[in-house]
């Protein structure tokens, strides 16, 4: 991944959408800077042509890189296929550029067919994260941040203008912040240039 500095930050440009994504960056409720692994991009198909709806950016919190460690050595060809290795990271933030409707339809059209049987939690959760985008204009270059705190708590933060000062919801449960978290890094995900990025990056990180 290629830097460029803008002003006294560092970005890395996502090739495929030309988004510009920071470095180092530090969010609400999260004591310790995050620093960026990799990029990537979603792309959905209407009528035939490939449309790229968002690019993404994942952040590991610095301190839980010595969890890390037993992976130490390993290529990103390894890392990719073994989704253990994502499934211990939750301390993460996946950064998007996308209007509001087209967020939340792509991310149900991924997160339902995998909640097999929805618990009065997990409905709840959903209702809460859908709340967020209904009614909402997100202009082009919007950002809309998830962190992982914990398996079963993802913090959601929304900003037009740079980072986010606040936090705009936060979810609670298991099974809705565990299923998003495979959308995207688990055996099938929905942006794969994402993931591949992402595994190239730790194996750096872990050389």
């Amino acid at each position: 991944m290629e830097k460029v500095e803008i002003g006294s930050a560092e970005y890395i440009e996502e090739p495929s959408t030309n988004v510009k994504f920071q470095t180092s960056l530090t969010l609400p409720e999260c004591s310790s800077p995050l620093s960026l692994l990799g990029t990537g991009y979603r792309e959905k198909v209407f009528a035939i042509i490939g449309v790229k709806v968002y690019a993404a950016g994942l952040y590991l919190n610095q301190s839980i890189s010595n969890k890390l460690n037993a992976w130490k050595g390993r290529s990103a060809t390894e890392i990719q296929g073994d989704s253990s290795l994502f499934d211990s990271i939750f301390r993460i933030v996946l950064v998007r550029d996308v209007d509001g409707k087209t967020f939340w339809d792509a991310l149900d059209e991924a997160i339902s067919p995998r909640i097999k049987a929805p618990s009065p939690v997990d409905v709840s959760a959903l209702s809460t994260f859908r709340s967020i985008f209904q009614g909402r204009s997100l202009r082009k270059g919007t950002f809309i941040f998830l962190t992982w705190m914990e398996p079963s708590k993802m913090l959601v933060c929304i900003s037009s203008d740079g980072l986010p000062s606040s936090v705009d919801a936060t979810i609670k449960s298991m099974n809705v912040t565990m299923v998003l978290f495979d959308v995207f890094f688990g055996n099938s995900p929905v942006s794969p240039s994402l993931k591949a990025s992402v595994a190239n990056g730790l194996a750096t990180v872990l050389k």
